[in-house]
């Protein structure tokens, strides 16, 4: 059985591969999300002022 790999050994790899994904790109992520944040609360201070002039 030498050269091969097992299905526990795929699952496990398979995981970790997973795991280490989302730990590298975990800042760009949090980065989206903030900026998206941002977005939002930008939209709601234009239509609140548009309101204040209409």
């Amino acid at each position: 059985m030498f050269g091969r790999v097992t299905l526990p050994q795929m699952l496990f790899a398979g995981i970790l591969g997973i795991a280490g994904g989302i730990y590298i790109f975990q800042p760009i992520f949090e980065q989206y999300s903030r900026d998206q944040k941002e977005l939002k609360e930008k939209l709601k201070l234009v239509e609140e002022s548009e309101k204040k002039k209409s």
